[in-house]
């Protein structure tokens, strides 16, 4: 009972803090933002990190970073095990992308994310020093009992048409276009099935897959980051989808010091393997527009964001358009004053 009621009490401080991971994505974006398209990855992910580390530390949380990328790419990140939080409970784990699809927001091109995800102290799952890589399958919610990562990418279409109730020709999966997807490739298309081929952003690409009568996307499949991993597995953990992730190593001397350091490459990693808990929060603010959200767009006055946040708990998806005002005279026009 005394946990129940201390449950209780601290429900209104949950949703807020919930609510609060917009607001630090959005922060990110905004400062990212103004690096579309200038060709710079480095200064547009600092910009971002910068942004968010700032929220971040705004919030009513004690907060350990298990998650963050800047390792495998030595760019400005976030730190593992870097406290953000005012310090005050609850205690989480926090898993962060600052800029998800650097490559995107340098060029311009869609689908660059600002991407945070919090989870109970302990509950998300650190890949191995030097894991960089995993195989990833993920699903919504209709086929989630039925695939199966280890299984003929054949097998695993007709598994989730028939739990589609649909025939493999109707259903499109996701994959990054990558020359280590070839075999893949050729596989999905002699089975029958269509292709969407993205350049980066495989969280984006899972979350398509779970959301799946929402987003024409019905599986991703392939190779992508491990990091990357953890945070698609907390958005469709909020969506109640399935993915499932096995260590890639990239060739056989990375393959024999995964052997020695006692890593197992056929171990099946599961959605609850790597976000375990019941309350599960993440937040995904637009950059450039893609097919999750729009991106940023900026005016004299102030800016507009779009940004997707799901929590577990509730089972709550929400689609945020908010408008930013950095003149507070009230006025609507175009002139950068004030800003």
């Amino acid at each position: 009972m005394q946990e129940e009621r201390r449950f209780e009490q601290s429900g209104t401080k949950e949703r807020n803090l919930a609510m609060e991971l917009v607001r630090v994505t959005e922060a990110g974006a905004l400062s990212a933002g103004r690096w579309m398209g200038r060709g710079d990855k480095e200064k547009a992910d600092q910009a971002a990190v910068d942004a968010m580390r700032q929220a971040l530390d705004a919030v009513d949380m004690d907060g350990i970073v298990v998650i963050g990328e800047g390792e495998k790419d030595e760019a400005p990140m976030l730190y593992i095990g870097e406290r953000v939080g005012n310090g005050n409970p609850p205690e989480v784990d926090v898993a962060v992308d600052p800029v998800e699809g650097t490559r995107l927001l340098a060029l311009g091109i869609p689908g660059a994310l600002a991407v945070v995800a919090l989870a109970e102290r302990g509950a998300m799952y650190s890949a191995p020093p030097g894991v960089f890589y995993m195989e990833k399958l993920a699903v919504g919610p209709v086929a989630r009992q039925v695939i199966d990562i280890n299984a003929p990418v054949a097998v695993n279409l007709n598994r989730i048409a028939h739990a589609r109730d649909a025939h493999i020709d109707d259903l499109t999966v996701i994959i990054l276009d990558r020359p280590r997807h070839a075999e893949m490739i050729r596989q999905i298309r002699e089975a029958g099935a269509r292709i969407r081929l993205i350049t980066d952003g495989d969280v984006s690409g899972a979350i398509q897959a779970a959301m799946e009568d929402y987003m024409g996307v019905d599986a991703l499949m392939g190779i992508g980051g491990a990091t990357e991993a953890v945070l698609a597995a907390s958005a469709i953990k909020c969506i109640g989808g399935e993915i499932q992730c096995k260590i890639w190593p990239r060739n056989e001397q990375e393959r024999e010091k995964f052997k020695a350091d006692g890593i197992d490459i056929n171990q099946v990693f599961h959605t609850d393997d790597l976000v375990k808990g019941k309350d599960v929060s993440f937040a995904a603010t637009g950059i450039t527009s893609g097919e999750l959200v729009d991106g940023v767009q900026y005016f004299g006055w102030g800016a507009y964001t779009s940004s997707l946040m799901m929590r577990t708990r509730s089972g709550t998806i929400r689609h945020i358009k908010s408008k930013h005002r950095w003149r507070k005279d009230g006025s609507g026009g175009t002139s950068p004053l004030g800003r």
